[in-house]
């Protein structure tokens, strides 16, 4: 697809004054695994012939580079199960420098070892991988049917590819929290940063959530009693505030959505599989920047995007309480994380 170069250049900043610099965009809506706090066990995904194709997905990421964006990550669902993926990453990587500065990864690390060193190569330097659990038991209860031996496999070799390595683990009440001092430990040891994420209301599933919220102050505090944590000024673009551990290079981030909003500082807007653009995870509006694509080109993607930053919300409204839904109706594997 070739498109004229349009004339708008203005900056990509919404009506509070934040200006946007990370895309995040969900590749596709399927996975291999089916965590208990993300889906339902019977998912109904996307007709493949509702998603953008990987051009059209590479177009919309370079007109946000054009625009100002210098992050970009790739998320899903599992972005490692969508064919060809790997195509996509060596064109996105070819703009690194170029106006992009990093191009990272979330990943649940079921095929990391086949496809580490093809990131590299592309220009990835780190990646997000999604372990809450290290136990056999209980990560295959919690993905319903995982192997976290596949899952740890992959990220030696993503390590041994020369990938930095950053945890994502979802603090579960009654579930792992007896685990996050321990997976705090293992990091630290083998070089790893580690994110604790507060689970968010997104999507129906079958538990209630309210049973498995456990707030990271009180995670925090309890840290605090076994290692050294020390305030580190480190930001990768993202929500985390990080902390340094031990005196290693080993950071701990906090992504409080719940106990700390850090709406005031969001530089961020997602993209879907399907081509809308979401403003905030927490809220429905949103703009079809596929059709905007098909339909009018580079201009008419200007006007869409710039649509959607006007109706940016100043925050979400997250809240988990006995009697209340999920915030939005989609999942999380849909927005991508």
């Amino acid at each position: 697809m070739t498109l004229a170069p349009s004339l708008t250049q203005k900056p990509l900043q919404d009506t509070h004054g934040r200006t946007i610099k990370y895309l995040r965009i969900s590749v596709t809506d399927r996975c291999d695994l089916r965590c208990r706090y993300c889906m339902s066990e019977q998912m109904t995904f996307l007709p493949r012939a509702k998603l953008l194709s990987l051009e059209e997905i590479a177009i919309i990421a370079e007109r946000f580079i054009a625009r100002g964006v210098t992050k970009i990550r790739l998320s899903g669902g599992e972005p490692l199960v969508r064919r060809d993926v790997a195509e996509l990453v060596q064109r996105l990587g070819h703009n690194i420098g170029s106006g992009l500065e990093e191009l990272t990864m979330t990943t649940n690390g079921t095929r990391l070892a086949q496809h580490a060193e093809a990131m590299v190569d592309a220009g990835i330097r780190r990646v997000n991988v999604s372990m809450d659990s290290r136990d056999p038991e209980r990560f295959r209860y919690i993905t319903r049917h995982g192997d976290v031996a596949q899952v740890i496999g992959g990220i030696y070799a993503a390590r041994d590819a020369g990938l930095a390595i950053k945890i994502n683990m979802v603090a579960l009440k009654g579930f792992n929290e007896d685990e996050i001092a321990p997976m705090l430990a293992w990091c630290r040891d083998e070089g790893f940063d580690l994110s604790l994420i507060e689970t968010m209301p997104l999507g129906a599933i079958d538990e209630d959530r309210t049973d498995r919220f456990l707030p990271l102050t009180k995670v925090f505090d309890e840290l605090g009693q076994q290692f050294t944590l020390a305030r580190d000024a480190h930001k990768t673009g993202g929500p985390a505030r990080y902390w340094n551990v031990d005196g290693t290079r080993t950071r701990l981030g906090l992504i409080s959505p719940l106990t700390a909003n850090f709406c005031e500082g969001c530089n961020r807007v997602r993209l879907t599989t399907e081509g809308k653009l979401y403003m905030c995870l927490g809220h429905d509006d949103q703009v079809d920047l596929k059709a905007a694509l098909r339909e009018g080109g580079t201009a008419g993607l200007d006007e869409a995007i710039d649509a959607g930053l006007f109706a940016k919300p100043k925050a979400h409204d997250f809240r988990i309480g006995q009697g209340e839904g999920p915030a939005v109706a989609r999942h999380m594997s849909v927005t991508g994380g």
